[in-house]
């Protein structure tokens, strides 16, 4: 496979990464050979990618001392998005969750505990159940952003996933505005047509791409990658935008992210 330009973005507010950072036996020739037994999976995929999606957080705790080596092991233009444990969006489905925001926060900021800030959006992905009830959103956005205060141009940024019809509203989008959250661009859309577009804060657009017609299985194609290169050289330059391809089953995500920076950065 043709290599990607070392780490270069493409275009200063664009990202485009994968959803962890597995390189797949069929891509893994793009990225520098792991000789050198001091070059870590995640220093090599940093090497070429922008930037890398971390679901495990989703499911368990790291340390802090965890998320500090991930940071000082990457170049200094890489970036981390985060997603929240299952037990705030999950679990507790958004009540009384400041305790484990706190603690979670506590962990993960150790990715901006070196020189350059590491950590860039939080990923709030909801179970496809959990409707909109703006009392309760409200609440846990108000506990968000005393905890986590609200974004300048490129940090502190948040992006949530619905994935029931009632968030795709004009009362759910002003919501997501007034706490400056955007509202994650799903392909293929869950809860509503309307998921495959971004919405709410326009800080941030972030596409989380999970492959279709099968779900985490289909690749891309370049007629598909080329479209979506055409709607990311139209962002505004105000806007941070992130693509995450999470197409990872079958290693079609690695490929993808490698095809989509090429075509912005020929």
């Amino acid at each position: 496979m043709k290599s990607a330009t070392p780490n270069s973005p493409p275009l200063n507010h664009i990202h485009i990464g994968t959803a962890g950072w597995t390189l797949p036996k069929d891509h893994a020739d793009a990225f520098p050979p792991p000789g050198d037994a001091n070059l870590t999976h995640l220093q090599r995929y940093a090497h070429l990618l922008h930037c890398v999606e971390i679901n495990s957080s989703f499911h368990r705790p790291h340390m802090r001392k965890t998320w500090e080596r991930w940071a000082v092991t990457t170049p200094p233009n890489f970036r981390f998005s985060v997603k929240l444990p299952r037990t705030i969006t999950h679990e507790a489905k958004l009540n009384n969750t400041g305790a484990l925001l706190q603690t979670f926060l506590d962990e993960a900021t150790g990715l901006n505990a070196g020189p350059i800030p590491k950590l860039g959006p939080l990923l709030i992905q909801l179970p496809p159940s959990l409707a909109f009830d703006e009392p309760r959103a409200h609440d846990f956005l108000t506990t968000l952003r005393e905890l986590y205060p609200a974004p300048t141009p490129t940090e502190n940024l948040a992006a949530l996933e619905p994935r029931h019809a009632s968030w795709f509203t004009p009362a759910a989008d002003r919501l997501l505005r007034s706490f400056s959250i955007a509202r994650v661009a799903a392909d293929p859309p869950k809860g509503s047509p309307a998921a495959t577009t971004p919405g709410g804060s326009q800080h941030l657009h972030y596409y989380r791409l999970h492959g279709a017609p099968r779900t985490y299985y289909s690749p891309y194609t370049n007629a598909d990658l080329t479209r979506i290169a055409a709607t990311l050289k139209a962002t505004p330059a105000t806007t941070t935008a992130w693509v995450i391809f999470d197409n990872t089953a079958l290693g079609h995500a690695t490929a993808n992210a490698l095809h989509l920076t090429r075509l912005l950065n020929p």
